[in-house]
Order: structure tokens, then C-alpha cells, then sequence
């Protein structure tokens, strides 16, 4: 789990992982404000808040939170906004989206524990105003290509404009991919799965994906990654974080009903035990054009399997993001294409760079 929760007294903080706690929606933080205002308002001023990877100079923390009055209602952190509305954020505030700031997570933020007890109260009182959540905002050798089969969904009508950017940008990177669609075209090739095309949802076709992976690929893969056409990504060396004999679905997470006793689900990959266990299960599609991200989610929630988000997997655009929530990331992926040049995003922020050395060669910096 990439959150931390800093619990601060006058000396060295109190650390809790947030995995570690008792709660399907904790990656949200809003369902723990209660946790935090019953158990930590007595004994702790503030609450701060950061990624795994977030590097803190503690006496520096402590010496900033001091000049701040810990008796009132506080947020404190590196706020970011959206320079334009943005899907990610439901096109919110769309007449000037500059007006609603939300804090950079990798940067850490910090409550007062005031604040926290109001948020807790408020939350008790009432609903979200929605039951959609999106997440908030130690590497080893990379994954050999030949462990990684690639499947990407596409149909009949977008074969045209859609897999040539494939083609021309990440395809290279994957030994085995395969090309599924509602019809079978060997120039590219496409594979029709026999699911007819679905103008949303798609779950059909996704199953059928998993159990080709799960039968007719090499027993010896273990890792699986779907994506949609207009997909641009980065392959292999996030995945060496990982072991492939555990059941592992890393993507971006979203979450749906969590306050409610909902569940957590994810667009991405995964590996090949986690497959297994979904088709052990019996759980499936009720519809083929179900939402196969939350069905899949809903799967692995019942199984008792959770979701592992990374944040450098992306639903969208690289402008629908602000520049510096990205300043500090390496992207894998990006998503749409539409009013941008892919192949140019794609080059910008995805394929690996070609760096000169002093002996005048040409070498392929790995970024991940």
C-alpha cells in the first residue's frame, strides 16, 4: 500500500500503513476519519499524510506544523488544480476549475486533529455525493518481455485509425501480443473471440480474453496486461516489484459503494495466479456489455483478493493531469486520443530515451 499515516507528537511520529487497517475503502482515507477522531484525538495534534515513497526530513515537518495553531481547523499541504475540466475530476468546476485545489499525496499533507473530527461528524451525517471513488493522487531487474502477454481490445471499426498508433509507438516492446476485436483481420491480425462488439461495458470480450490467457498461452507467463486501443503505455520493469506466484491486479483504482460495504476494482493487468483463482471461482459476467473493470473488481473482492493501485497508470491525457502532479512521476501509461498527436505523447513521455555517452555510443536509458 503506497500511503503512509504519520501520527505526530512533540517528538518522532507514530507510523501506520494504511493496508494494515481494517477497512475495504482505507486507500480513500475519508472512511478511517472516524478511526482517527475516536482513537488519536486525545494524544496527537496532527495527522499527516504521504506516499511510500516520500522522502520527509521529520525535524523540519515538526518545525512547520509548530507554526501553525493546532487548535483550528487546518489542511495543509502542496495544493495542485486542473487548468482546464478534466475527466478525471468529472469535468468539475467547469467554468473555472482553477477555483478547486485538492493536495499533491507524493508531497504529504497534513490535519489537524480538529479538522479530522469535523470531517468524521460530517461523514456520519452525510452520504458522498457519490458512490464512484477515484484513487488519490524498490525497483528490481526489469520483467523479461517473454513473461508478458499483451492483449488489446479493439473492434472492427477502429482498426484503421487506432492500431497503426499501436504499431508505430509500444508495440515493439511486447513478444507476445495479440489483437482482439469483433472480426478476424490477418493483415493486423485481429482474433475474433466469437463475443459480439459492445458499445460499452465489454465484459464479455474480457472474459474471453482471460481464459485464452489462462489456456492457450504458455504455462510458464505469468504475467497478463490488457489494454484498450487507445492505450499508450510502458512495459516490464514496474511489474519486477511484484511476485507472479501471488494473485496480483495492479492498475489504477477505482472504487464504487465503499462507504457502503462496496468494493474496489481496477484498469490495468495482472498476473496469472490471479486469473486462475477469478476461473476457479465460477464469478462472470451477467451481461456481455457489463463494466468489466467492476465486475472483475467485485470478483476479487468476494475471493478476498485485493487490488494494487500504482499512480503512474492513467486514465487519461497527459494535459488532463496537472503538470506538477507529474513533475515527479514516470509514467506507464496514458489513455485517449483524442485533440492530442498520440505518437508524439507516446515518444514525449513513454519510450525509452536514447542518451549519449562519453565514448560517443548510443544508449537506451530504462526510466522504470
Amino acid at each position: 500500500m503506497r500511503i503512509i499515516k504519520m501520527f505526530l507528537l512533540k517528538e518522532l511520529p507514530t507510523v501506520l500503513l494504511i493496508h494494515q487497517m481494517d477497512s475495504e475503502g482505507a486507500w480513500t482515507i475519508l472512511p478511517l476519519m472516524h478511526k482517527f477522531s475516536v482513537a488519536y484525538s486525545r494524544n496527537f495534534s496532527w495527522i499527516f499524510f504521504c506516499e511510500e515513497d516520500t522522502r520527509i526530513h521529520i525535524v523540519k515537518l515538526l518545525k512547520t506544523l509548530r507554526r501553525y495553531d493546532k487548535s483550528k481547523e487546518l489542511f495543509l499541504g502542496k495544493a495542485l488544480h486542473d487548468d482546464e475540466s478534466t475527466i478525471i475530476h468529472h469535468y468539475g468546476f467547469a467554468e473555472n476549475p482553477t477555483v478547486f485545489k485538492f493536495p499533491d499525496f507524493a508531497a504529504g499533507w497534513a490535519l489537524s486533529i480538529p479538522l479530522v473530527k469535523k470531517l468524521a461528524k460530517r461523514l456520519k451525517n452525510e452520504p458522498l455525493k457519490s458512490d464512484f471513488t477515484i484513487d488519490l493522487k524498490y525497483e528490481g531487474d526489469p520483467v523479461k518481455n517473454m513473461d508478458i502477454f499483451v492483449a488489446v481490445k479493439t473492434c472492427r471499426k477502429f482498426h484503421g485509425d487506432r492500431i497503426p498508433i499501436v504499431k508505430q509507438t509500444w508495440e515493439a516492446e511486447a513478444t507476445f501480443i495479440e489483437y482482439y476485436s469483433d472480426f478476424a483481420e490477418s493483415s493486423i491480425p485481429t482474433v475474433d473471440l466469437g463475443v459480439p462488439n459492445t458499445e460499452r461495458g465489454h465484459c464479455g470480450k474480457t472474459f474471453a480474453i482471460l481464459e485464452r490467457f489462462l489456456n492457450r498461452s504458455p504455462t510458464t507467463m505469468p504475467w497478463l496486461v490488457v489494454v484498450d486501443d487507445d492505450t499508450l503505455i510502458r512495459l516490464q520493469k514496474l511489474l519486477s516489484c511484484y511476485d507472479p506466484s501471488e494473485p496480483v491486479i495492479l492498475g489504477e483504482r477505482y472504487g464504487y459503494g465503499l462507504g457502503s460495504g462496496g468494493y474496489s476494482y481496477i484498469t490495468g493487468g495482472g498476473g496469472r495466479e490471479a486469473v486462475r483463482r477469478l476461473f476457479a471461482s465460477k464469478c462472470r459476467c451477467y451481461s456481455n456489455d457489463a463494466p468489466d473493470d467492476m465486475v472483475i473488481g467485485m470478483c476479487f473482492s468476494g475471493l478476498g483478493i485485493p487490488v494494487t493501485h500504482s499512480p503512474l497508470f492513467h486514465q487519461a491525457r497527459p494535459m488532463d493531469y496537472p503538470k506538477d502532479y507529474l513533475s515527479h512521476q514516470v509514467p506507464i501509461s496514458f489513455h485517449k486520443h483524442w485533440n492530442v498527436d498520440p505518437v508524439k505523447v507516446y515518444f514525449q513521455w513513454l519510450a525509452p530515451k536514447v542518451r549519449d555517452l562519453q565514448d560517443g555510443t548510443k544508449h537506451l536509458r530504462e526510466d522504470l
